[in-house]
């Protein structure tokens, strides 16, 4: 069952963040080591796990099955968004709690996932959902975190995982293929992305202060939010709708954008908050529990939709 088989591969990458958190706990490493990390999981690994994503057969069948992710995955967020809004004026959320509830932490966690639950052909659809989120999260979170006026489209268009995403998607209308040696160093380099994503986490996690994580009584609304409420929309939008019957394997294509979007709050969020003298570090708190609590509410959602 995949409930279970989620379950085995999250337990896993909790042990991943766990050598990261000890790491830094003995002063092997730093935070600041991290970065460096980081700079190879945005850089390097996401990138090529992209593009190697793309190298498939062009088929009818591929086709209905990314017109059924691109429409989901811009239906669920463009109700997120509608939904949350209302709700953020009512519970008084700012920006950062808004736009933690809305955004999730799909990048780094959802191509690990659908690798081991599906396999890797069917790692395309969650692309789909990265480049979708990727708009709204660098337009509509952006504006709602930062306060600008409007989207910043430069910065969507520059981010190097767009980038990756359009060159992958012009390699598949073209069917243009990589050559092997280039193609297998991408692949190698493209299924680090899970191990080092969780490595970073548990470093960052290794060097907060969980008094102080522990003594925000917000963060535990916006977590329930975040992984309860969220989710379970979702769940019973992407069940019920009818989107399914669009493609041959629609139910697992509508299981992968559900996956996508039951996963923590977005670290992007406090990637943006740092670069605009935000509350930088709440918004790493509120990613840092959602992460630790996903371990728990992701199953459930994957097995209520199945």
């Amino acid at each position: 069952m995949i409930a279970i088989l989620l379950i085995k591969k999250i337990i896993s990458l909790f042990l991943l963040i766990g050598t990261g958190f000890l790491l830094v706990k003995a002063r092997l490493l730093s935070e600041k080591d991290s970065r460096v990390l980081s700079a190879l999981c945005l850089y390097v690994s996401m990138p090529c796990m992209i593009l190697t994503a793309f190298q498939v057969e062009l088929t009818g069948e591929l086709v209905r099955g990314l017109m059924l992710a691109v429409m989901a995955s811009v239906l669920v967020n463009l109700g997120l968004v509608a939904l949350v809004t209302p709700l953020a004026g009512l519970l008084r959320m700012n920006g950062v709690e808004a736009a933690s509830v809305i955004y999730s932490n799909a990048g780094n966690l959802v191509v690990p996932l659908v690798t081991t639950l599906l396999g890797k052909e069917w790692v395309i659809y969650s692309n789909v959902f990265l480049a979708v989120q990727m708009v709204f999260l660098w337009s509509h979170g952006k504006i709602i975190i930062c306060g600008e006026k409007k989207p910043d489209w430069k910065r969507i268009l520059k981010n190097i995982n767009m980038i990756a995403i359009l060159t992958g998607a012009v390699c598949l209308a073209l069917q243009i293929r990589f050559p092997f040696p280039f193609r297998d160093a991408m692949d190698a380099a493209g299924s680090m992305i899970g191990p080092l994503a969780m490595l970073v986490t548990g470093m960052l996690m290794g060097s907060m202060n969980w008094n102080q994580i522990l003594g925000h009584r917000r963060v535990w609304g916006i977590a329930a939010l975040r992984l309860a409420v969220v989710p379970l929309l979702a769940t019973v939008f992407l069940k019920y709708s009818g989107l399914a019957a669009m493609a041959e394997e629609g139910e697992k294509i509508l299981l992968i954008i559900l996956i996508a979007v039951i996963t923590p709050a977005a670290s992007t969020i406090t990637q943006m908050a740092q670069m605009d003298g935000k509350d930088a570090e709440y918004a790493g708190i509120i990613n840092v529990v959602t992460t630790v609590l996903c371990i728990f509410t992701m199953p459930v959602m994957v097995s209520l939709y199945q």
